[in-house]
């Protein structure tokens, strides 16, 4: 079933442009003014249950794609359909289905314990005390907020405001999830329990998880689907997998010596040192111009090698790699 569709998508900009031959009351009065296409004719659609990555580089055009399907920015044409509802025409249905989470926007009453925010999120959405204590009860088991559910929002780390900012965006059972930058400034153990999480309610209650990110671990961690905005166009629409497979263009050969590493000699086309180190060397090989097995038999002539190990290119790389062929 698909839970979001989106036909010819584009939002244009206009602004005032200062004609400096013509004079003050020219510019006051008539002016004269040009168009910023932001977004142009994206077309996509996502079923029910997927994990999604729509990512891009700033000015791509991605936030103001995802104020349109959240409702918040009317479309300058194309159409939009999320669980059924128009955005800007059904705004208050579909509040009931969608759920948001901004990393750096607290939704969350800062004086007061994660507790009061639930309920006050539930009374929003129309649910009965029953029902707001039910799904309380519910959401503090499977996001562990036992700890520290009473304690004031302002006393919280960041990680657990977080989990505390999922929670409370889940209140009110939604179908999709909208996630924007849901990790930045956590740390590593914060960062990969958070994305535990998102997976658990990907898998137990269904819920669509959208995600934008420039974190690339979110990506391969938490979504099987990632689409590219650049331009205000989708340049690429494909799993993560095969995102990963078919644009890697470089591996990373990483070896450690039999002793130490003292000289680093001249290297064949195609090879280039990453690191240098003295217990460590690590080379990035252009597959275009020299396949991993013939480098690999070039570094074993030049170095005596104790352990040996072979890794693909980050998805940071091909993704920039992406943006910047675009």
């Amino acid at each position: 079933m698909k839970i979001i569709e989106v036909n010819n998508l584009c939002k244009e900009y206009k602004y005032s442009v200062k004609n400096e031959e013509k004079g003050f009351f020219y510019n006051l009065f008539k002016g004269e003014t040009k168009t910023v296409k932001a977004v142009k004719d994206v077309n996509f659609s996502v079923d029910e249950g997927e994990t999604v990555a729509f990512i891009g580089p700033n000015g791509a055009g991605k936030s103001t794609t995802i104020k349109m399907l959240t409702g918040i920015l009317y479309p300058t044409s194309g159409e939009i359909k999320i669980c059924g509802f128009t955005p800007i025409k059904d705004r208050n249905e579909l509040a009931y289905k969608i759920g948001t989470v901004f990393g750096q926007r607290s939704q969350l009453l800062p004086n007061l314990p994660v507790t009061e925010s639930m309920k006050l999120f539930g009374a929003m959405y129309n649910m009965s005390d029953e029902e707001i204590k039910k799904r309380m009860e519910e959401l503090i088991d499977l996001f562990n907020l036992k700890k520290f559910i009473n304690q004031p929002v302002r006393k919280l780390s960041l990680g657990q405001r977080m989990r505390a900012e999922i929670a409370v965006s889940l209140i009110h059972s939604p179908r999709i999830i909208f996630l924007d930058e849901p990790t930045i400034g956590l740390d590593v153990v914060s960062k990969k329990n958070l994305r535990e999480l998102l997976l658990k309610i990907n898998k137990t209650e269904k819920v669509t998880i959208f995600l934008t990110s420039h974190d690339t671990e979110d990506i391969e961690s938490i979504c099987e689907r990632c689409m590219i905005i650049n331009h205000g166009k989708i340049v690429i629409d494909t799993s993560t997998k095969d995102l990963m497979n078919h644009y890697i263009k470089n591996k990373n050969i990483i070896i450690t010596p039999e002793d130490e590493f003292t000289e680093f000699p001249e290297l064949k086309e195609g090879i280039t040192y990453m690191e240098k180190h003295k217990n460590q060397i690590v080379f990035d090989v252009d597959t275009e111009i020299i396949n991993s097995q013939k480098a690999l038999q070039e570094i074993i002539k030049l170095f005596k090698i104790d352990d040996i190990s072979i890794e693909n290119e980050s998805l940071e790389n091909i993704i920039r790699g992406i943006y910047e062929k675009d």
